[in-house]
C-alpha cells in the first residue's frame, strides 16, 4: 500500500507510540486523522507538544474506543487505520480489569466493524510482547504460545484473536502489530525506563524498583514506528502477526545499571515490595525474533541500546519535559 497522500486513521494517537507514530506517517505524506481520547480539559495528550506547524497538519478527533458510533464516524474517509489506543499498565489491570475488557477488546470490536463497514483498505491492530508470556523458548518467534499472565495480555490476546477472526471471517485485510518493549520521549513512568530516568534526574540517591531478574527486548520508538509504516506499505503483511523486536535482551538489572551510570553514577537500587509483579504474573524472559518482520519488508532496527538511551535521557534532561513526572510516586 503506498502511504503518500492517503487518509489515515490513528487510534490512541494522544499517547506515546501514537503520537510518535503521527509524526512518522506525517513524514510518510499521509493525511492523518488523529483519534485522541475525549476529556473536559481538552487536552490532546502528547499530541499538544507536537508544535503548531505539526498540529495544523492533522486533523484531531476527539471520542472514545468504547464508543461505536464515534469510531465509526471517525473512520470515514480513510484508506488504513493504525489502531493503538489501549489501557496498557500491568498493575493497573490487577485491580480493574474490567476496563480493559471495555477498552481492549470491545474498543477493538469497534474499530473492526468500523473498518469492515468502511471497505479499509489496510486495518493494523497493536499487539504486545506480553502475550507471549515467559518464554518457553528464544527468540520468540511469531508461532510461540500465548499465555495471559496478566488481566492485560489476556485482553490484549482477545482482542489479537477477534482480529484474527475478522481477517478469516470477513476477510478484512488486517495485519497484527507485535511491537516488544518500546521506549524513548514522552513514555509514561508507568514503563521501567522513564521510571529509573525521572528518578535519577530528580536527583533520587535510591532508585525504587521492583523485580531487577527479568530480561526484556527493548526498542527504541523510531525503530518501533518504522516497522508500523513498513508493514502498512508491504502487500505481503495481511493476514499476518509480526513482531517488532531487535532480537537482544538485558535484564533489569543490567539496564538500571546502565542508566545508572550515564545519569548518576552514585545511585544505589533499592528494592521496593509495591513494584513486584505476583509470582506467577511476571514474565521473566521476552527475547524476539524479527525474523518475519524482516522478510516480509525492508524493516531493521537502527538504534541500539546507546543510541536510543542518550536521545531518551536528553529528552528527559529538558525541565519542561521532566515536570509531567511525579518521580516520588509509584505510577502504576
Amino acid at each position: 500500500m503506498e502511504l503518500k497522500g492517503k487518509k489515515v486513521l490513528v487510534t490512541g494517537a494522544d499517547g506515546f507510540m501514537g503520537s510518535h507514530l503521527v509524526e512518522e506517517l506525517l513524514d510518510e505524506g499521509c493525511d492523518v486523522r488523529a483519534f485522541a481520547f475525549y476529556n473536559s480539559f481538552n487536552s490532546w495528550g502528547w499530541l499538544d507538544a507536537l508544535g503548531r506547524e505539526k498540529l495544523k497538519k492533522i486533523e484531531v478527533f476527539a471520542g472514545d474506543v468504547r464508543d461505536p458510533n464515534g469510531v465509526r464516524t471517525a473512520m470515514k474517509g480513510c484508506s488504513a487505520v493504525f489502531h493503538l489506543a489501549a489501557l496498557i499498565a500491568i498493575p493497573f489491570s490487577y485491580h480493574s480489569p474490567d476496563s480493559y475488557i471495555d477498552t481492549n477488546i470491545k474498543g477493538t470490536l469497534n474499530v473492526l466493524q468500523a473498518a469492515r463497514d468502511s471497505n479499509t483498505e489496510k486495518v493494523l491492530v497493536t499487539s504486545t510482547s506480553e502475550v507471549y508470556g515467559t518464554a518457553k523458548y528464544v527468540p520468540i518467534d511469531e508461532d510461540h504460545p500465548f499465555q495471559g499472565q496478566s488481566p492485560y495480555s489476556a485482553t490484549k490476546i482477545g482482542a489479537d484473536r477477534l482480529a484474527e477472526s475478522f481477517y478469516r471471517s470477513f476477510n478484512l485485510p488486517v495485519t497484527i502489530v507485535r511491537p516488544f518493549n518500546t521506549y524513548g520521549p514522552r513514555q509514561s513512568a508507568r514503563a521501567v525506563i522513564p521510571t529509573i530516568i525521572s528518578q535519577l534526574l530528580n536527583g533520587r540517591e535510591e532508585v525504587s524498583l521492583g523485580n531487577l531478574t527479568p530480561t526484556r527486548d527493548f526498542l527504541f520508538i523510531k525503530d518501533t514506528v518504522r516497522g508500523f509504516t513498513a508493514i502498512a506499505k508491504s502487500d505481503k503483511t495481511v493476514g499476518e502477526e509480526i513482531n517488532i523486536a531487535t532480537g537482544t535482551e538485558i535484564s533489569i538489572g543490567g539496564l538500571v545499571e546502565k542508566l545508572i551510570s550515564l545519569i548518576s553514577p552514585k545511585a544505589r537500587i533499592k528494592e521496593d515490595a509495591l513494584r513486584f509483579r505476583p509470582d506467577k504474573s511476571e514474565v521473566e524472559r521476552l527475547l524476539g525474533s524479527n525474523k518475519k518482520i524482516t522478510s516480509l519488508t525492508d524493516w531493521r532496527p537502527a538504534y541500539d541500546l546507546d543510541a536510543g538511551f542518550g536521545l531518551t535521557i536528553e529528552w528527559f534532561s529538558d525541565p519542561a519535559n521532566l515536570r509531567h513526572y511525579k518521580a516520588d510516586i509509584y505510577n502504576i
